[in-house]
């Protein structure tokens, strides 16, 4: 079975799945390493501002939220 790749931006609240790619630049890489975000690790959007906002993700254990330019630059597999 062949799985599709979504921006984290498109992934439904509350359903999880695992990173597999970062579009973006070194700066945004490092940023996004520094804050636990790297591919392979487990990632649910916990909820989402309204009026284009930011979103809430979860990322082991830990909440912290993200613009949606950065989410829309974060390739994730949705988990079963």
């Amino acid at each position: 079975m062949e799985h599709q790749d979504i921006s984290l931006l498109n992934l439904s609240r509350n359903k999880k799945a695992k990173i597999t790619m970062i579009h973006g630049g070194h700066g945004l890489q490092h940023r996004l390493d520094s804050m636990g975000i790297r591919n392979g690790k487990e990632i649910k959007v916990v909820s989402r501002q309204p009026f284009r906002g930011p979103l809430t993700v979860e990322i082991r254990g830990c909440q912290m939220t993200l613009g949606r330019g950065m989410a829309r630059k974060i390739m994730v597999e949705v988990l079963q």
